[in-house]
């Protein structure tokens, strides 16, 4: 069955009747907006609709699906996603980053890097890291693409260049602090990249309650 493309904001906006010819309009494109319809007249009302519209439902949130992430409703077409998991508090910790392309229909996820198991860790301690190991993956491979974390702890570290956790240091976790001293040291030798960069490599929160789970998740709960 023949598709119609809807691009609200890509590098030429309009309705396309062809998904090659409207993934070269999106693809890489940051913040592009874009929805597939089955047919050109749901196409045509829904661009002239504009995407604010069309993507809120009846009470002013946007949707889900069964609480995963829609790649139809958020502003960055390419991003990286990072998340930690914790088993226990303090507990057996590990995390990921992921990049995230949005595909026509699903995200398409690779994942970049992923941490062995930590002893005795915590789950914000973990995304400190998974961040920094974000922002300095990108350094290296001189790329720019946004970083999402859902924890505000971790992100408000990272901005301070401390990782403030009130855990103690001991002998399980000694590696663990080993890492969080070479992190907060690469964030402040790198300030100057960072500071230059963050307009092209933000550091945002996820919104879980807005758009699902993020797509870093381990899929634990």
């Amino acid at each position: 069955m023949k598709k119609y493309y809807v691009v609200w904001k890509g590098r030429t906006p309009g309705i396309y009747d062809n998904w090659e010819v409207c993934k070269k309009e999106v693809e890489g494109f940051q913040g592009a907006l874009y929805k597939g319809f089955p047919d050109r007249a749901s196409a045509e009302a829904a661009y002239a609709k504009g995407f604010a519209g069309f993507e809120k439902t009846e009470n002013g949130k946007r949707k889900t699906e069964n609480g995963k992430f829609s790649v139809l409703r958020f502003p960055f077409s390419v991003f990286i996603a990072v998340d930690a998991a914790c088993s226990g508090n303090p507990g057996k910790m590990e995390y990921q980053g992921v990049f995230v392309a949005l595909g026509e229909e699903q995200p398409v996820t690779t994942t970049l890097f992923k941490s062995p198991v930590f002893e005795n860790g915590t789950n914000n301690i973990g995304e400190f890291l998974a961040i920094v190991h974000a922002l300095a993956w990108q350094k290296q491979k001189h790329t720019a693409f946004p970083v999402y974390s859902d924890s505000v702890n971790a992100q408000k570290w990272v901005r301070e260049k401390k990782c403030r956790t009130k855990l103690q240091p001991n002998e399980k976790n000694a590696y663990l602090f080993e890492l969080i001293e070479r992190a907060e040291n690469w964030l402040r030798e790198n300030d100057g990249w960072i500071k230059e960069n963050s307009a092209t490599i933000p550091v945002l929160k996820w919104k879980t309650e807005i758009w699902g789970e993020i797509p870093a998740d381990f899929g634990r709960k």
